[in-house]
């Protein structure tokens, strides 16, 4: 039979109720000749609700003992959904991750998958269930432990799943009706795209869209699994949606598809470095060490002390989420106190947003980037740092900027238009 994966959000199995409408959208496509795996996420609120009492036991808490608890959300909600579909006349049957097995690398609260056998699946399909309801966001250790994916990680699982059994596609069901060229909330223009690349979709999750995690696309996109994102709160069908395929299924792609933003950024400057050769390297390793994850990178003329010392310092920006001010600034002050790098001053900017613009249409055509900043000059917005990369522009800008340049891109490369 064709396989189909099929993964519910939080909001999606929130309560009992959304619990029955998820499951019929499931009977639907067993109906239409699918044997389905069906991922599941902890109703929604519950795993915050798990992770406090967590905190609350144990402050220090053992990171075994804290998958242990965590785990159970998507538990309780795998044995529901097969429960009521069973009601429904769907022969169904749950699994926890270690059951499977969801074999995982022993890394607790952020394991990554090493193999999905499909064997235990399998035999139950053979013996005429239609549905698996797998637990998403879980697996077993190499010492019998359960563990954790971490954030997103029922995204991840589905995608892993879909890998390992071919199937035909992987549906992911959300509370909204697919990827929009920008945000709607800040854009009434926003337009659902029909379909995107996998490598646009990656630059979008990466960037700031909320839509898929970063993780799963980037498994989707090597192992070329085929994702839908459609909602569950609304009837679909087969053109439902939004399809996030290879570059090769989509006929012409815009030179851009999609604007992303991102108001949680922070710019940091050493002012008055030494310019010499390691000393980007004296900067950005202690930062890694410190897992402090640095975005856009500008090195440029100090304009301090360059009369008197020309060539000789350089000021370096760098971009890092706002909630790793606080390490990226330890890193940098032990690495000075270490005598492994000299400045005069840093200089720290939490009022900073960052907007790109995305798509694979870049890669043939010019004047991308002049039409990007002309479209922000004419709204007088300044760009304090810019990056690119083969489908993308991404600058950042003053935060109370960032609504108005979002609007003014996706107007200025005409995205509300099909």
């Amino acid at each position: 039979m064709p396989l189909l994966v099929m993964k519910f959000g939080g909001t999606s199995v929130a309560d009992l109720d959304r619990i029955k409408n998820a499951a019929q959208k499931v009977q639907r496509e067993v109906e239409r000749g699918y044997d389905v795996i069906v991922i599941v996420s902890a109703m929604s609120g519950k795993t915050n609700e798990l992770v406090g009492w967590v905190e609350q036991t144990s402050p220090l808490f053992d990171a075994r003992e804290y998958d242990a608890v965590v785990s159970s959300g998507e538990n309780v909600t795998a044995g529901l959904m097969a429960l009521t579909l069973q009601e429904m006349g769907v022969p169904a049957r749950s699994w926890q991750g270690w059951q499977v097995p969801i074999n995982t690398t022993a890394q607790h609260s952020a394991a990554r998958f090493v193999e999905i056998p499909r064997a235990n699946i399998d035999q139950k399909f053979a013996e005429g269930f239609k549905v698996a309801v797998v637990a998403g966001f879980q697996g077993i250790g190499p010492d019998g432990r359960i563990t954790t994916l971490g954030r997103g990680g029922s995204d991840t699982t589905a995608v892993a799943f879909a890998a390992a059994f071919g199937a035909e596609r992987c549906d992911i069901y959300t509370d909204v009706d697919g990827v929009y060229t920008t945000d709607p909330r800040i854009t009434t223009k926003a337009r659902k795209l029909d379909r995107i690349a996998f490598e646009e979709m990656l630059e979008l999750a990466s960037l700031g869209a909320k839509v898929l995690q970063t993780r799963s696309v980037e498994l989707a996109m090597r192992y070329k699994v085929r994702l839908r994102v459609l909602s569950s709160f609304e009837d679909t069908d087969e053109n439902s949606g939004t399809l996030i395929c290879a570059e090769e299924e989509i006929m012409e792609s815009k030179v851009v598809n999609g604007v992303a933003s991102s108001r949680d950024e922070a710019k940091i400057t050493l002012v008055t470095v030494e310019d010499r050769p390691g000393i980007s390297a004296a900067i950005f390793a202690p930062l890694a060490d410190a897992g402090v994850n640095v975005d856009m990178i500008v090195q440029n003329i100090s304009e301090k002390d360059y009369e008197d010392h020309p060539g000789s310092v350089t000021d370096m920006t760098f971009s890092v989420p706002i909630n790793q001010v606080d390490r990226a600034k330890r890193a940098m002050e032990e690495a000075k106190a270490a005598g492994q790098i000299a400045y005069d001053e840093l200089v720290v900017d939490t009022e900073v947003a960052k907007v790109s613009v995305v798509g694979i249409g870049m890669r043939s055509h010019t004047g991308v980037a002049a039409r990007m900043f002309k479209a922000l000059a004419d709204e007088n917005v300044n760009i304090k740092v810019i990056s690119t990369s083969e489908i993308k522009i991404s600058v950042l800008i003053d935060r109370k900027y960032m609504e108005l340049a979002v609007q003014a891109l996706h107007d200025a490369f005409g995205l509300e238009a099909a």
